[in-house]
């Protein structure tokens, strides 16, 4: 035998989670072997030391389980991103945080956009959204925006903010959503399933400020613009989706 293993086992409490950290280490210092794990409530792993070449004393490791909330908000977010067959199937937030079901817009198409105050592309996209909006909004057509912080932290302000700045310099009359994050973990459900219908160029993340994504009536991804695409360009397609072209 190698020797005896020691076990240390120390529990760290935080305000938010609670993490444990377990360590073997050998009395002759040949190797360590160091393994971390959270959140409880957990289940229990047992590794044996024939499993390690016997190097090591049979002991327990704490692991998350499925259930722990740090894992299954991504879960959930994955799966119904996944399972989704339509922009229609979500729920988001509008800007004072209220539900908004999405399959109230059955029927319409939709232009769906991350936005920014402070972006150097946000007079000419938002002067040409309001145009598109004030041409088609009686023909089954909305406009979708969210508000996103993640690219060159260009959208720093509260939602009454973005709301105000957006309806006051820009005469903006579609509804601007909750801010969101459009990429990363924690991006929003409805931007993962928009993201995995129609992906970019250079792959599916979101590449910057004013991304578009055109949905026909039916809820389903029809098109992805790049951020320096003109709303003004996509007006032929949306005349087409609205039986106009």
């Amino acid at each position: 035998m190698l020797g005896s293993a020691r076990i240390a086992l120390s529990r760290l409490i935080s305000t938010r989670n609670t993490s444990f950290s377990v360590s073997l280490r050998l009395a002759k210092p040949l190797s360590s072997f160091a393994l971390k794990a959270l959140p409880a409530p957990a289940r229990i792993l047992t590794f044996d030391s024939r499993d390690l070449r016997r190097a090591f004393v049979p002991c327990s490791l704490v692991l998350p389980s499925p259930a722990s909330p740090l894992l299954s908000r991504s879960a959930s977010d994955m799966a119904s991103s996944k399972s989704a067959a339509s922009i229609h199937d979500f729920t988001v937030k509008d800007a004072t945080g209220k539900d908004v079901d999405l399959s109230m817009y059955k029927g319409k198409v939709l232009l769906i956009v991350n936005v920014a105050s402070q972006c150097g592309l946000t007079n000419s996209n938002y002067t040409e959204l309001s145009q598109l909006y004030e041409k088609y909004k009686g023909k089954d057509f909305e406009i979708l925006a969210f508000p996103c912080n993640q690219f060159g932290g260009q959208e720093p302000g509260s939602n009454e903010e973005i709301v105000e700045f957006a309806c006051t310099r820009f005469k903006a009359e579609y509804p601007i959503f909750d801010k969101v994050d459009v990429n990363g973990d924690n991006a929003a459900p409805v931007y993962k399933f928009l993201k995995s219908s129609k992906g970019g160029l250079l792959g599916d993340g979101i590449k910057w400020n004013f991304a578009k994504f055109l949905i026909d009536k039916d809820g389903h991804v029809v098109d992805r613009y790049a951020p320096t695409t003109s709303p003004l360009s996509i007006e032929k397609d949306i005349k087409k989706l609205l039986g106009e072209a």
